[in-house]
């Protein structure tokens, strides 16, 4: 199967999408437990969720399973966040802490190495190929990258998750033009809950990519799942009337981020 999906634009943005996939090869899905086959922890329809927002963003989408590798952590396995509960580079748990392997069929040394190969380096040499091919076009790239997550996990954090999560390593991986714009933007957004740089502070490509000292800048959105699912339960189903709603703020935060990347050439 391919693993990696890309849209190319023109635009100095692109969209990361390391969370969206679901496929999961058979060898490996006849691991999971009934538990890791509900595949809880997508990143439900965030994909069309962005669809056309930003009509000339490249996008680079994993189309696997965070379950299979996470696109999203560090590949040595280095903890994004010390300390605190999280799910590891090939998860051994759900987001509440539940097994998703049947007994003895979790991830052994060998399993992550293939997997590493066969999947998380070639979703980021896509990405990274983006990176560089816009910038080469603009002087200037910026990664923002897509994310959600249900709104209550207690295994993760307490009481509810804000709406609208910006994460920019406390401002290392962009401009702070970038993260002031999206913060402004949120903060603005009628109904709608945000922070900077709380729980999430961007994950492991945020913050390897986003190098602003070198005109590249990074940026994560992580999108409670009650903004834009009818339920954050199977089936997970996406609610229309929150979509729209919700895009119409996305579709601002993204312009505005375009428009800041096409007007600056000095990257600081």
């Amino acid at each position: 199967m391919a693993v990696f999906d890309v849209r190319q634009g023109t635009s100095p943005v692109i969209l990361g999408f390391p969370h969206t996939g679901t496929d999961v090869p058979p060898p490996i899905w006849e691991r999971l437990n009934d538990n890791g086959r509900v595949l809880a922890d997508t990143d439900w329809h965030i994909h069309e969720l962005y669809e056309g927002l930003l009509p000339e963003a490249t996008t680079v989408r994993a189309t696997f399973h965070r379950y299979v590798i996470d696109a999203n952590r560090d590949p040595e396995g280095v903890s994004l966040y010390p300390g605190q509960n999280t799910t590891g580079l090939v998860p051994e748990t759900d987001f509440d802490g539940v097994p998703i392997w049947k007994e003895g069929q979790g991830p052994k040394d060998a399993d992550i190495a293939a997997r590493l190969r066969n999947f998380h380096a070639p979703y980021h040499a896509a990405l990274a190929a983006e990176i560089n091919r816009v910038k080469a076009i603009h002087g200037v790239a910026v990664l923002y990258d897509c994310h959600s997550i249900r709104s209550h996990i207690p295994f993760l954090f307490e009481g509810k998750l804000p709406d609208l999560n910006i994460g920019t390593d406390s401002g290392k991986t962009c401009a702070p033009a970038i993260e002031r714009a999206a913060a402004n933007i949120a903060s603005q957004a009628e109904g709608y809950t945000h922070i900077l740089n709380g729980r999430f502070k961007g994950g492991w490509t945020t913050r390897h990519y986003g190098r602003p000292e070198i005109g590249v800048h990074a940026i994560q959105m992580e999108l409670a799942q009650s903004t834009h699912l009818a339920t954050e339960a199977p089936p997970f189903a996406l609610d229309s009337g929150k979509a729209k709603r919700l895009r119409h703020h996305l579709s601002a935060i993204l312009e505005q981020i375009e428009a800041i990347a096409l007007g600056r050439r000095d990257h600081t």
